[in-house]
């Protein structure tokens, strides 16, 4: 099976910790010269020291914040330039903060769909021409479970995740004949620092602590446990990978057996 990407690069979005960081280390591994993208560049410089070199890659970051798209825009417009093809996109945003959906405010919806599906698409359309030319393109959504069965108390995200799983879908049929792949993966509870905020606040609401909503979390879990930041990024790079050129428009859990749907 097929999954070197030397010769690759590789964009990866919300590079610095969690799921974003996983991916971009794994990506690494198998060979790919990655480019990390997030906010804060002290934690990108510590970042990409930590970056496989094994197969001579050179890896880079980028600054860029997805509540300015038209800041992300410029800046991914002006790497490519000087740069050349991306040939793997991982696009990948924190979610909003919980909460029911009746409580949600009007901006919250417009800042989270700016932060996630206008960002997604500005750089599909900076990146798209380099992979057309290349031959190859895997363009890759971290999105969640809540596109198949919405997650209690994340009216915002939910709203939002589906929006984006959609313009995934529609732009699967688009690209698939140039050799670029759309595939969206959705993780389950993982571990993550999101997964620790989402607890945290929901037991400042309810008054149970933090050890007694985990339990009740991991029994809706088949397999008994969270996941892990690795486990996402290896289903990812898999995606990234030539093995997967025949797998597009798809959404694929990676939660343990969680989602009740098929």
């Amino acid at each position: 099976m097929n999954t070197d990407l030397t010769g690759k690069t590789a964009l990866v979005c919300g590079s610095t910790q969690g799921i974003g960081k996983a991916c971009a280390m794994a990506l690494a591994g198998l060979g790919a010269n990655v480019i990390l993208v997030a906010r804060n560049e002290t934690v990108l410089k510590s970042t990409l020291g930590s970056l496989d070199t094994d197969k001579n890659q050179t890896h880079q970051y980028l600054v860029a914040d997805f509540t300015r798209p038209d800041e992300l825009k410029t800046t991914i417009e002006n790497f490519v330039k000087t740069n050349g093809a991306v040939h793997i996109l991982i696009n990948n945003t924190g979610g909003p903060p919980g909460g029911p959906i009746i409580e949600a405010e009007i901006g919250s919806f417009q800042d989270t769909f700016n932060q996630h599906l206008v960002c997604n698409h500005l750089l599909v359309q900076a990146l798209l021409s380099g992979m057309k030319k290349e031959g190859y393109g895997r363009i890759i959504n971290i999105i969640s479970t809540s596109v198949k069965q919405p997650l209690k108390g994340l009216g915002v995200s939910n709203t939002i995740r589906a929006a984006v799983a959609n313009w995934a879908k529609t732009l699967a049929g688009e690209v698939a004949s140039f050799g670029i792949t759309v595939n969206n993966v959705l993780p389950g509870a993982t571990r993550t620092e999101r997964l620790r905020t989402l607890i945290e606040s929901k037991s400042k609401k309810s008054g149970k602590s933090t050890t007694e909503l985990e339990e009740e979390m991991l029994k809706e879990i088949p397999a008994g446990r969270f996941g892990t930041a690795d486990e996402i990024a290896a289903a990812v790079s898999f995606l990234a990978s030539p093995a997967a050129g025949y797998i597009t428009g798809i959404n694929l859990p990676v939660d343990g057996g969680r989602t009740g749907s098929l």
